[in-house]
């Protein structure tokens, strides 16, 4: 994907390769972003969370001291929820240089704080709506479908735009991957069960992991989504992932935690996919 800075960082300057590109591993320390696992053998991938030693941290201070950080161990107050979950977009990504007050509307009053790490690799998050200087992203806390407005001229805000998007078909349990627009790619995969359903609406890739351990996916990428009908899982916070899975048999089954479990070809196909790329889930 292609970055640059925002208005207000200084001129004349190259632009900066993102920290984290498009198929770059990350291990946060104590992490471990697990796969839907449903016996007690994959304990070690232990499904629909992340492990992590210590809670996330406040925001800092100057401004946003009480706000919460806008991860995906936090449940937010006061956000507004994204009112078009299947609207595409014209791939627009942000990156915070430095912490971000996120509001509740253009001006408005502070419900987070946009940090600039996310699950141990650079936070990018996705433009769904401007209005004037302000930008619309969606966060990847709790409740799912959570949004807020960060100004577009904050100091050290880069952009950066993403061509890739995927497209989640639970009736089909098939994942396609788009970029501009066309098909880079279509598989067959498998979704949430009846009890623990995959989560419908617009999200996106929130982190890529390379776990610690030996897991039955080499590469995890948790998703800005939780699972509805679970508050934690596996010790974690109820993350959605895309991951592999070795047992191709449950592909094109409806048989997980939450999680999409994908095929080896597809995995090293979305291992591509940049950081704040949207991921349309539907019915």
């Amino acid at each position: 994907m292609t970055e640059r800075r925002s208005r207000a960082a200084p001129a004349g300057r190259a632009p900066r390769r993102a920290a984290l590109a498009a198929g770059a591993l990350a291990t946060g320390a104590g992490l471990l972003l697990g796969g839907c696992g449903h016996s007690s053998a994959n304990s070690a991938f232990a499904g629909d969370g992340a492990k992590r030693a210590a809670p996330p941290a406040q925001a800092p201070a100057g401004g946003t001291a009480q706000a919460p950080e806008a991860t995906t161990f936090a449940r937010l107050k006061g956000v507004p929820r994204d009112a078009e979950p299947g609207r595409t977009t014209g791939g627009l990504v942000v990156h915070p240089a430095k912490p971000v007050p996120v509001l509740d509307k253009p001006g408005g009053r502070t419900v987070a704080t946009l940090p600039t790490q996310e699950l141990g690799g650079p936070t990018w998050v996705p433009v769904v709506q401007s209005s004037g200087d302000w930008r619309r992203v969606l966060l990847p806390s709790r409740p799912n479908r959570a949004s807020g407005w960060i100004s577009g001229t904050t100091d050290g805000l880069l952009t950066a735009h993403t061509p890739y998007t995927v497209k989640v078909d639970l009736s089909q349990r098939r994942l396609t991957l788009l970029k501009s627009g066309k098909a880079a790619g279509s598989w067959s995969v498998a979704v949430g069960g009846a009890k623990t359903p995959t989560p419908t609406g617009r999200t996106f890739v929130l982190a890529n992991l390379a776990p610690a351990k030996k897991t039955p996916s080499p590469l995890v990428l948790p998703l800005g989504t939780h699972s509805a009908t679970l508050d934690t899982f596996g010790g974690g916070p109820g993350t959605v992932a895309l991951h592999g899975w070795p047992d191709r048999s449950v592909f094109g089954k409806a048989v997980t935690h939450g999680c999409v479990r994908v095929p080896q070809d597809a995995l090293q196909a979305l291992a591509k996919v940049p950081l704040g790329s949207l991921v349309f889930i539907d019915e």
